[in-house]
């Protein structure tokens, strides 16, 4: 089917970063980062055309060194935050930073320039988040629908709960939380939860996740040993409050309820290698990717654990009396969870994978070759899911 075949996009440099443009609900935007050493690193905007099948680029310089993460406001159209090396005398530092993007490039446009190297803009710079006391920047969060005013960062051990003002020209420190203890503590992702009045985040060092109040920055939960090897990333499930996905080093991919942390509640192990990324789908939360350093993105089907377990609930008025005694039937037993499709148009490790945030079938995944799959989840499965 024509409609299902992935477009692909190369960026000609090394990338590790993806984001959807949280904001922007009309347009398919992508925001991707480079990681370049020799040349200015750059972000990518990548909007998707999906009548035509066609991806438009404008590109932004983002005039310090190598993007490891990035993130937009819930909010703001324009501003996102990076996390980037930083070398100043022999030493490597990783900072952050949030910044605008020009007014133009705000909102999604199907207009490609024809000579887009004669037309490279620049982000400008809105703030730093200040982490010269705190250690290096894994990650950077927005509160989640939030007004696009709070962020939290993650730095080596510590938990930064930032206010940004001055129409984020300013980022003030408001709250913080240290980790402690043995072992490497040095966090690794986080994620903060849309649930529970956005006052939890969860949070991963190691071999352990943690789940904190942003009210105290006290732990709420610890799970020790997730998984065998280092966690690589968390995801909260949009509509279940207490479920969470993690993935790691183990390959495999874990499902917890945060209210019962000692076995998870569901185990993928589909990867051959590291997995990198776990992500919920935003509408309909059966439908898990991940992306891993065996190449492959992989779209999973957990419909056990998801919010509708027995799948699109039909109402008793519009069956006939044979069909009702055929649907409690089929009522009684909840969906086998399986994995839908395995993409592999990638050649070397998938870094990212990502919903857009307004095709809720629409996800792109990157490798770190600086290939860009924008892919959609087949079309015959979305429509058993509608229908």
């Amino acid at each position: 089917m024509e409609d299902d075949a992935p477009v692909i996009y190369g960026l000609e440099f090394q990338a590790r970063a993806l984001t959807p443009q949280t904001a922007e609900t009309d347009a398919i935007r992508f925001l991707v980062g480079t990681q370049s050493l020799r040349y200015d690193n750059q972000i990518h905007i990548i909007d998707f055309d999906d009548e035509n099948n066609i991806i438009n680029k404008n590109v932004l310089l983002h005039q310090v060194g190598e993007i490891w993460h990035i993130s937009t406001s819930p909010a703001d159209k324009g501003v996102l935050a990076t996390c980037y090396n930083k070398t100043s005398d022999t030493k490597v530092m990783t900072c952050a930073a949030v910044w605008r993007m020009p007014k133009e490039l705000e909102s999604g446009s199907h207009e490609s320039p024809d000579d887009s190297s004669s037309n490279t803009q620049t982000l400008e710079l809105l703030c730093h988040l200040d982490n010269t006391a705190h250690g290096n920047m894994a990650c950077v969060m927005w509160e989640p629908m939030g007004d696009g005013k709070k962020i939290i960062s993650l730095a080596d051990n510590n938990i930064l709960f930032w206010d940004l003002q001055e129409s984020s020209a300013k980022a003030v420190l408001s709250s913080s939380a240290a980790l402690e203890g043995k072992g490497q503590l040095k966090f690794t992702s986080g994620r903060w939860s849309p649930h529970h009045n956005c006052t939890q985040i969860a949070t991963a060092n190691d071999t352990t996740v943690r789940g904190w109040d942003t009210r105290s920055m006290r732990q709420i939960y610890c799970i020790e040993n997730a998984h065998g090897q280092l966690v690589r990333d968390l995801d909260f499930n949009p509509n279940k409050q207490y479920y969470l996905a993690s993935c790691g080093d183990d390959c495999k991919v874990k499902f917890w309820d945060t209210r019962n942390v000692t076995e998870p509640v569901k185990t993928l192990e589909e990867h051959s290698h590291w997995v990198w990324n776990v992500r919920y789908n935003h509408s309909h939360d059966q439908l898990i990717l991940t992306g891993s350093s065996d190449s492959r993105v992989i779209l999973s089907n957990m419909v056990s654990i998801s919010s509708e377990p027995f799948g699109h609930m039909v109402d008793d008025d519009e069956l006939s009396d044979q069909e009702d005694q055929h649907q409690e039937e089929k009522i009684k037993e909840p969906l086998q969870d399986s994995v839908i499709a395995t993409y592999e148009e990638h050649e070397d490790s998938v870094y990212a994978v990502e919903w857009s945030s307004a095709d809720p079938w629409l996800f792109a995944s990157l490798s770190y070759d600086g290939r860009l799959v924008i892919n959609r989840v087949p079309r015959a499965l979305k429509y058993h899911i509608l229908l």
